[in-house]
C-alpha cells in the first residue's frame, strides 16, 4: 500500500497483542524479565505462608472430630440457615462448626457439624431442632426420627492426611525421575519448583478465604498436580526441541531460545487453561452460589486456584528457573558470549558499510574491503589507521589536482 499523493509506501501497521501471541515470534520477553516474576511470586508465596502460619485452616469435622446432625429440609417450618441454626442450638451446643445443605429437591438435607456431643446432648439437640423446624418423614408427618446424629472421629481425617502426604511424596519423586530421564536434571528441578509453588499458593488461598478443608479438598489438591505439570512439560518439550545443538550455534543464546519456546506455546497454554477452568468455574459459581450445593465448594475452589496457579507458574516461573540453572553451566555462558561477539561484529560491519557508502573513491573502497577481510581473519584492527591515511592522501591529491596549472600560457 502507498500514499496516494507521494507514492511512498505506508509504514507497516503495528501488530496487535493477540496477533503477536498467536504468531509466537518471541515478541514477549518473559525470560528477560525473570527477576520481576521472581519478586512477584516470592511476595505471593510469603503472603500464603504467613496466612497458613498465623490464621491456619478451617478444618472439617473429619479432621477435628465431632458430631454431625442431619435432617431433611422438605416441609420444615422455618429457614435453616447458618445463623438461625446457631441461634436454635445456642442453649444446647457450645460450638457449631458449620451448617451446610446437601442434595437438591426433595432429597435436600441440612448438615450441622458441632463439637463432640455425649448421648444426653445428642438427644437434647435433636429435640430442640425438631421443635424449631418440625421436619417431616416420608409420609408427610412431622417426626423426630428423621433427625440423625452421628459421631465422627478425628483419626479418620488424620489417616487421610497421612495417606495424602505419602501419595504426594511418591508423586514428586516419580515425576522428578521421569523428567530427569526424559528431559534433563535442570528441567526436573524447575518443574518441581513450579509444582511446590502451586501447592503452597493453593493452600494459602484456602487459608485466607477460610473455606473448610475436607477430604474432598485433599482429593482436589492431588488432582491439580497433574494439570500443573502438563503446561510445564509442553513448554519444556518445545525448549528441548529449539535448543538441540545450541552449543555449536551462535544465532541465539539459551535464554533467547527458551523465551522463543515460551512464545510459541503461549496461546496453547492459555487456551488449554481457559477451557479447563470454565467447567470448574461453573461448578464453583453456579453449583455453589446459585444452586447452593455447599459440598462442591471445597473441591471446586481448590481446583480453580490450582489451575490458575499452575498456568501462571508454567509460563512465568518454570522456564525462567530453568534458564538460570542452565546458565550456571560454563558451556552455556561461553556460547552466550560467542553470540554477543558475533552480533557486535555484525554491527561493526554494518557501520563500516555505511562509511563506504559515503566514500566516492572506488579504488579506496576496494582496499578498505580487503583490509576488513584481513581484520576479520586475523583479528588485528588495521583498517582505521590505513583508512585515515588514505582518506587524507586522497583529499590532498584532489586538492592539488584542482589547483594545478594546465601548462598553457595565457596570451
Amino acid at each position: 500500500m502507498a500514499y496516494p499523493s507521494s507514492g511512498v509506501p505506508a509504514p507497516p501497521r503495528p501488530k496487535s497483542v493477540f496477533s503477536r501471541m498467536y504468531t509466537g515470534t518471541g515478541a514477549f520477553d518473559i525470560v528477560g524479565k525473570r527477576k520481576r516474576w521472581y519478586l512477584s511470586f516470592g511476595i505471593l508465596v510469603l503472603i500464603c505462608v504467613g496466612s497458613m502460619l498465623i490464621k491456619g485452616f478451617n478444618l472439617s469435622i473429619e479432621f477435628e472430630g465431632g458430631s454431625q446432625i442431619q435432617f431433611p429440609t422438605a416441609g420444615i417450618s422455618a429457614p435453616a440457615d447458618e445463623q438461625a441454626v446457631k441461634d436454635v442450638l445456642g442453649g444446647v451446643v457450645d460450638r457449631v462448626t458449620s451448617v451446610q445443605t446437601a442434595g437438591s429437591g426433595a432429597a435436600q438435607t441440612v448438615v450441622i457439624r458441632t463439637e463432640t456431643l455425649d448421648a444426653a446432648k445428642q438427644q437434647a439437640a435433636a429435640r430442640t431442632l425438631f421443635q424449631a423446624y418440625q421436619p417431616k418423614a416420608a409420609d408427610g408427618r412431622p417426626s423426630q426420627n428423621v433427625i440423625s446424629v452421628s459421631a465422627v472421629s478425628s483419626s479418620w481425617g488424620g489417616e487421610i492426611t497421612t495417606q495424602a502426604m505419602i501419595a504426594l511424596a511418591v508423586f514428586l519423586v516419580l515425576v522428578s525421575l521421569f523428567l530427569a530421564f526424559y528431559f534433563e536434571r535442570s528441567m526436573a528441578i524447575a518443574a518441581v519448583v513450579a509444582l511446590v509453588h502451586d501447592l503452597v499458593v493453593t493452600a494459602g488461598v484456602y487459608s485466607m478465604v477460610g473455606f473448610e478443608v475436607s477430604p474432598s479438598t485433599v482429593i482436589g489438591l492431588l488432582t491439580i498436580l497433574g494439570f500443573s505439570l502438563y503446561d510445564t512439560v509442553v513448554v519444556f518439550d518445545k525448549v528441548k526441541e529449539n535448543s538441540r545443538g545450541i552449543l555449536g550455534l551462535t544465532r541465539r543464546t539459551y535464554a533467547e531460545t527458551a523465551n522463543l519456546a515460551l512464545n510459541q506455546t503461549l496461546m496453547r497454554s492459555i487456551n488449554t487453561s481457559l477451557f479447563a477452568l470454565l467447567p470448574v468455574a461453573g461448578l464453583l459459581f453456579i453449583g455453589v452460589g446459585v444452586l447452593g450445593v455447599g459440598t462442591l465448594a471445597d473441591l471446586a475452589l481448590v481446583q480453580l486456584v490450582g489451575m490458575i496457579a499452575g498456568a501462571l507458574s508454567s509460563i512465568y516461573l518454570a522456564t525462567p528457573v530453568l534458564v538460570d540453572l542452565k546458565m550456571r553451566d560454563r558451556r552455556y555462558r561461553q556460547q552466550a558470549a560467542r553470540v554477543y561477539a558475533r552480533r557486535n561484529k555484525q554491527a561493526a560491519a554494518v557501520s563500516d558499510e555505511d562509511e563506504l557508502d559515503v566514500n566516492d573513491d572506488d579504488a579506496l573502497n576496494t582496499e578498505l574491503r580487503k583490509e576488513r577481510a584481513v581484520t576479520a581473519a586475523t583479528g588485528v584492527p588495521t583498517r582505521h589507521v590505513s583508512t585515515t591515511r588514505r582518506d587524507s592522501s586522497s583529499r590532498s591529491e584532489r586538492t592539488q589536482s584542482i589547483g594545478r596549472p594546465s601548462g598553457k600560457r595565457r596570451r
